[in-house]
C-alpha cells in the first residue's frame, strides 16, 4: 500500500509552498502570490514526479513540509491549500518515513489537514464534533453517521473528499498495529464509493486501486474479498493504461500473495521490472514500484 498511497498523493498535491511564494506572501502580495504560485507549483510538481532519484526528492521534501505548515496554520486556510498539505504530508510519511512513531505523527497531521479541507467546504453543521482549526470530526463518526454526512456532499466536494480519504488511508497504514485504526477501513471504503458516485471519472484508476487494496487486506475468513479485490486491481491496471507500475505491484502483493498464486505474483512483478519507468507524471513513483517489485521477487521463495 505504501507505493500506491505515496504515488497518488505526490501526483495530486499542488505544491503551492516554495521560496518565491513565501517571499511574496510575507510581502503582503497575496493576489500576486496566488497567480504566480499556481504556475510555479505546477512546474515544481512536474519536476518532482518526473525525477528518477527517490533519495533526492526525499531529502528536499522536508523544507516544503515546513512551508506548507506556515500557510495553513490559520483557521481560514483555503481548502486547496489544505488538500495540498494533506497529500504532501501523507505522501512523505508513506514513501519516505521508516520510523513507525514518526510515520504516525506525520500521517496524523496529514489526516487533520485533509479533514479541515473537507470541513471547510461542507455545510456549517456538517458532522457533530467541532475541533480546533475547523476540523469537524468526520473521522471519529460512527459508520452510519458518516454515511449521512457523505450523502450531503456534492461534486464540488470531490477533490477535498479525495484528499481526506487518501490521507485517512495513509493514517490507517501508519497505525496498522492498532485494531481501532483498522476498524476505520469500512469507513474509508464507503468514502471511496462516495467518490465514485460523485464523479465516476475522477481519479478512477486510483480509486479502483484502493478498493482492490481494501478488499485484500484481510483473508476471506476475516472478511476479506479477494475476488472482488482482483476485479478492482485489473480495472485499475486497465484504466492506467500500463503507465502506473504500482498498480501491478499492489495486485501482486495484495491479491496474488493472499491466494498463494505464485505464477501470477511473479508474472506481474517481472512485467514491472521489464517496463520503462519514464512516463510523464509517473517516473518517480514507477522507480519506487520497481524497487519494491525487486524486493518482493527476492522474498517470494520464503513466502510461497
Amino acid at each position: 500500500m505504501t507505493s500506491s498511497i505515496g504515488r497518488n498523493l505526490l501526483r495530486n498535491a499542488q505544491l503551492t509552498f516554495f521560496p518565491l511564494c513565501c517571499i511574496l506572501f510575507l510581502s503582503g502580495c497575496s493576489a500576486l502570490t496566488t497567480r504566480i504560485g499556481t504556475g510555479v507549483a505546477n512546474d515544481l510538481s512536474s519536476a518532482i514526479l518526473n525525477h528518477d532519484d527517490l533519495e533526492t526528492v526525499r531529502d528536499g521534501a522536508p523544507a516544503y513540509l515546513l512551508m506548507v505548515d506556515s500557510f495553513v496554520q490559520d483557521d481560514d486556510a483555503s481548502p486547496k491549500l489544505l488538500q495540498a498539505a494533506a497529500q504532501l504530508y501523507a505522501a512523505y510519511a508513506a514513501v519516505f518515513v521508516e520510523q513507525p512513531d514518526r510515520a504516525k505523527r506525520l500521517s496524523s497531521r496529514a489526516r487533520r489537514y485533509g479533514e479541515r479541507a473537507l470541513c471547510g467546504e461542507a455545510s456549517p453543521d456538517a458532522a457533530s464534533v467541532t475541533i480546533d482549526f475547523g476540523e469537524c470530526g468526520w473521522s471519529g463518526l460512527p459508520h452510519e453517521s458518516l454515511v449521512g454526512e457523505l450523502d450531503k456532499l456534492g461534486q464540488k466536494n470531490t477533490a477535498s473528499l479525495y484528499a481526506f480519504t487518501l490521507s485517512w488511508l495513509g493514517w490507517i497504514r501508519a497505525h496498522s498495529d492498532d485494531f481501532v485504526a483498522l476498524a476505520d477501513l469500512p469507513k474509508v471504503e464507503t468514502a471511496l464509493n462516495t467518490l465514485r458516485s460523485l464523479d465516476p471519472e475522477y481519479e478512477a484508476a486510483n480509486i479502483q486501486l484502493y478498493l482492490g487494496i481494501l478488499n485484500t487486506l484481510r483473508p476471506p475468513a476475516l472478511g476479506g474479498k479477494p475476488e472482488v479485490g482482483r476485479q478492482h486491481f485489473e480495472r485499475a491496471v486497465q484504466l492506467s493504461g500500463g503507465r502506473d507500475l504500482s498498480a501491478k505491484v499492489e495486485y501482486a502483493r495484495g491479491y496474488a500473495k493472499l491466494v498463494y498464486d505464485r505464477e501470477l505474483h511473479d508474472r506481474l512483478l517481472k512485467e514491472v521490472m521489464d517496463a520503462s519507468i519514464e512516463y510523464p507524471g509517473y517516473t518517480l513513483t514507477n522507480a519506487l514500484a520497481q524497487r519494491q517489485a525487486e524486493e518482493l521477487l527476492k522474498s517470494a521463495d520464503d513466502y510461497f
